[in-house]
């Protein structure tokens, strides 16, 4: 690895300014650990420059700006399996994409392009490797996504959350660092509502899981006299339906002023939620599965089966590996799940047993670690 210049690290004596363009996007299972990366860099390097690229109309055109980043759009986007006839304009786009990403590495001038996964990072990591700019991938599943294979050969270092990854990536390249995430620990007082026999968790992703809250509508006349608690974030495309399943269910039980059910279309401190709950029960994205993993919390993973290479089941599975989850499939879920989730609930040991397995599997510092990378390998320091 490359001795860059010391002053850079402390923010002060370096011969110019860094620059970053960090590119990606997607689900916030690809950004938010891009924005982890930057904050980790914003905070080590105070003078930094940072650039964020992704896909028009996806939601990190959203949140990264709310994060305080600024942002440049692609009209890049991701292979339709479902909806075939959609494809054909791909060609077009990605052409005007590779154009795009040439011009902003062109205007920006970074001196390394950090690609986080996701359709949107390949026009813009393929851009500065051709002008034979540094370029660090980081991989967030234990399955490598199309996009990091396809840069991988060109890349100066590929950052991994598992191990194994070499029979996707060149060895030599692969630097073991976790995955980034919002935060190394938990806030000691959660301002949720407690519930008699506990506080369940429901978490689908930043973009809500169709099974997941199917299979707690459901439940729901079931799980409302079980004494527990359920913090339910739906997603946005899910959330009236759910509001609406729970307000009747209230309605006919008498309960609006103390309903066991929190409804929520997203949640942006998922450490309150984290902190609060005795069980989370999710979909197994690598970023959510990173951010358990340093929470120490019992899980019930429930795998989409909608994902390339079904790199969710496998991200599960080496945690059930490891005696550090539980797992159920997502065609078992209406029929199986609240069973799992409400005898775990009051298993209190078993609870224990898999909050110390998943807490020795996490890396609260990965993004510190890969900023030390993007200094090592910038050619503006």
């Amino acid at each position: 690895m490359k001795k860059r210049n010391e002053g850079l690290l402390s923010g002060r004596g370096a011969a110019s300014p860094l620059k970053v363009i960090i590119s990606g996007g997607g689900t916030g299972g690809h950004i938010y650990p891009a924005i982890a990366i930057a904050n980790a860099l914003r905070q080590r390097c105070p003078g930094v420059s940072i650039l964020f690229a992704g896909a028009e109309g996806r939601m990190e055109m959203e949140k990264v700006p709310a994060a305080g980043y600024a942002i440049a759009g692609l009209p890049v986007a991701g292979l339709q399996r479902k909806r075939w006839w959609k494809n054909f304009s791909l060609p077009f786009k990605l052409w005007k994409s590779l154009r795009k990403a040439t011009q902003i590495i062109n205007d920006f001038q970074p001196g390394v392009v950090v690609g986080v996964g996701g359709y949107a990072s390949a026009p813009v990591l393929w851009a500065a490797q051709r002008k034979k700019i540094p370029t660090l991938l980081q991989e967030q599943n234990s399955y490598a996504g199309i996009a990091n294979k396809l840069l991988a050969k060109r890349a100066s270092a590929i950052c991994v959350a598992y191990e194994g990854m070499e029979r996707f990536f060149p060895k030599g390249k692969i630097i073991l660092t976790g995955n980034p995430v919002r935060f190394t620990s938990l806030p000691p007082t959660p301002p949720f509502r407690e519930g008699k026999g506990g506080i369940v968790l429901l978490v689908g992703g930043s973009l809500g899981a169709r099974t997941l809250n199917q299979s707690m509508i459901q439940a729901l006349p079931a799980l409302h006299g079980s004494g527990v608690h359920f913090i339910w974030q739906t997603g946005k495309a899910y959330f009236e339906q759910a509001k609406a399943a729970v307000d009747a269910l209230n309605r006919a039980r008498g309960t609006e002023d103390g309903s066991p059910f929190t409804v929520v279309d997203f949640i942006s401190r998922m450490d309150e939620a984290f902190a609060a709950a005795d069980v989370v029960v999710s979909r197994a994205g690598a970023g959510t599965i990173s951010e358990l993993c340093v929470a120490a919390k019992a899980c019930v993973f429930v795998p989409s089966p909608n994902v390339a290479e079904d790199h969710q089941t496998k991200n599960a599975q080496a945690l059930v590996a490891k005696n550090a989850a539980l797992m159920v499939r997502d065609d078992e879920a209406k029929d199986r799940l609240w069973t799992v989730v409400l005898e775990l609930l009051h298993d209190r040991a078993r609870i224990k047993e898999l909050e110390k397995n998943i807490a020795a599997l996490a890396k609260p510092h990965a993004a510190e670690d890969i900023v030390k990378m993007i200094i090592n390998y910038s050619v503006n320091t």
